[in-house]
C-alpha cells in the first residue's frame, strides 16, 4: 500500500480487532491511529492504545473508565467511557474504520461511522441482519464504502469485482457445517456447550461458535449477503464444505464459477479490507493443496439445522423480522450456555418468537433497537412459560 491512512478500530481487544492490530503492527509506517475501543477489557485497551499511539480509547463499561484513565495518564491519549463515548469515538471520522463490535451494542458507532463516509471494514453481523434496509440506505447518503470482513462475504465481493452483478447465476455461501454436522438429532439433543464451542476449523468466540454448530451463522449470513450483493434471494444459496479452504464462490451465465480459496485465518480477509482496492502481505501461510488432498462439498440438512431455513423466511419477509430473529436468537444461544435449554431448543425457540412477534418495520436505527429489545423480552417470557 502507499500514503499514510487513518485507521479506527471499533472492538480492538476482540479476535477481529486483535487480528486487525496484528496486520497494522507489520507496517506502522502505513497507519495512523485514531481511536480504539473495547467493552470492558481496560487493561489490554490501554496497552494497545499505548503500542499504537491511538488518539483515544473509549471502554464501553463505564466502570472500567478509572482504569483505563490511570493506565494512560500523562500519556497524550484521550480516554472516554459508555455507549455515547463509542458513538463520538466512531464519529471522529477514519480513512478506515473497523467494525467489529459484537452485538446491538455496535449498531450506533458503526452508523456514526457510515455517516462520516470513509471505508466501512464491517465485522459487526447485527448492522446488516437487523438493520440491513437502515444501514445500507445511510451508505448510499453519506457516500460510504461498506467492506465486508466475514471471510463469505470478503470472498464473494473479490469474487464479483470486475463482473456484473446481472450476469450472476448463483452466490454460494460455503458452510463448515460446524462440530455437529454428522451428527444425529439424538446425538445433537445431548450437545452440551463444551462441545458446541470447539469449532474443528475456526479459532471464534464462545456465541459465534453455537452460532456456527446451529447453522444460525451461515442465516445470518445470507441476511448480510441479500443485503450486500442484491441479486435477489432466489440467487443465493449455502453448501457444506468441512475443510473450509473454499471461502465462497459466484457462478455466472456463461457457467463460469469463480472461487475465493484461502487459510482459516481472518487476517486474509481483513487484509482485502484493509488494503481495498490493492493488497498487503500477510503472515499466514501459502495454501498447499497437495497437502490438503480433497475438497468436498454437501447439500445442507434442514431438517437437522433448521437454522438455514428460518433465516431465508426472516430475509424474505423483510422489515423488522431479521431483527427478531437475530434478537430470539442471541437470548435462545445465551440460555443454551448458560445450560437452560438445549441445543436443538435453540432453533425451536427462536422459531417460537418469530411466529409471535411481528413488528412493522423500522424506520431508523432507534426503530430497531426497539424491535431488538421486545423481541428479546418476548424471547426470555417464552422460555420462562416453556
Amino acid at each position: 500500500m502507499t500514503g499514510l491512512r487513518s485507521l479506527s478500530v471499533l472492538g480492538a481487544t476482540g479476535s477481529v480487532g486483535a487480528s486487525t492490530l496484528d496486520l497494522v503492527r507489520r507496517e506502522p509506517e502505513a497507519w495512523r491511529l485514531v481511536a480504539l475501543t473495547a467493552h470492558s477489557n481496560a487493561t489490554e485497551l490501554a496497552r494497545l492504545a499505548l503500542e499504537f499511539s491511538a488518539e483515544i480509547a473509549v471502554v464501553a463499561d463505564e466502570a472500567r473508565l478509572p482504569e483505563l484513565r490511570e493506565a494512560l495518564a500523562g500519556t497524550g491519549i484521550a480516554t472516554a467511557g459508555g455507549p455515547a463515548a463509542l458513538v463520538e469515538a466512531a464519529a471522529r471520522g477514519a480513512d478506515v474504520t473497523v467494525a467489529a463490535i459484537v452485538g446491538c451494542a455496535g449498531l450506533a458507532p458503526t452508523m456514526a461511522a457510515i455517516e462520516q463516509g470513509g471505508v466501512i471494514a464491517l465485522a459487526n453481523k447485527e448492522a446488516l441482519v437487523s438493520a440491513g434496509e437502515v444501514m445500507t440506505a445511510a451508505v448510499a447518503r453519506h457516500g460510504a464504502t461498506l467492506l465486508p470482513v466475514d471471510s463469505e462475504h470478503n470472498a464473494i465481493f473479490q469474487c464479483l469485482q470486475g463482473n456484473n452483478t446481472a450476469h450472476v447465476r448463483w452466490i454460494t455461501l460455503t458452510a463448515s457445517g460446524g462440530p455437529f454436522r454428522d451428527w444425529s438429532w439424538e446425538q445433537l439433543s445431548a450437545a452440551t456447550p463444551a462441545q458446541a464451542i470447539k469449532h474443528p476449523n475456526w479459532d471464534m468466540g464462545a456465541k459465534i461458535s453455537v452460532d456456527s454448530a446451529t447453522m444460525f451463522n451461515k442465516g445470518l449470513e445470507l441476511i448480510e449477503a441479500h443485503h450486500l450483493f442484491p441479486v435477489g434471494l432466489d440467487r443465493l444459496r449455502i453448501i457444506v464444505h468441512p475443510q473450509s479452504i473454499v471461502h465462497s464462490m459466484v457462478e455466472y451465465r456463461d457457467g463460469s464459477t469463480l472461487a475465493q480459496l484461502g487459510p482459516s485465518d481472518m487476517r486474509v480477509p481483513i487484509a482485502s479490507a484493509l488494503a481495498y482496492p490493492e493488497r498487503m502481505d500477510t503472515p499466514c501461510a501459502p495454501l498447499d493443496l497437495a497437502a490438503i488432498g480433497e475438497l468436498t462439498f454437501r447439500t445442507p440438512d434442514e431438517d437437522r439445522f433448521p437454522a438455514t431455513r428460518l433465516a431465508r423466511e426472516a430475509a424474505q419477509a423483510g422489515g423488522a423480522i431479521p431483527a427478531v430473529l437475530n434478537a430470539a436468537n442471541e437470548v435462545a444461544v445465551a440460555a443454551f450456555l448458560a445450560g437452560q435449554i438445549s441445543f436443538t431448543r435453540i432453533a425451536a425457540q427462536v422459531e417460537d418468537v418469530l411466529n409471535a412477534y411481528m413488528p412493522v418495520a423500522p424506520a431508523c436505527l432507534s426503530d430497531v433497537l426497539a424491535v431488538d429489545g421486545e423481541a428479546r423480552e418476548r424471547a426470555r417470557q417464552l422460555m420462562e412459560a416453556a
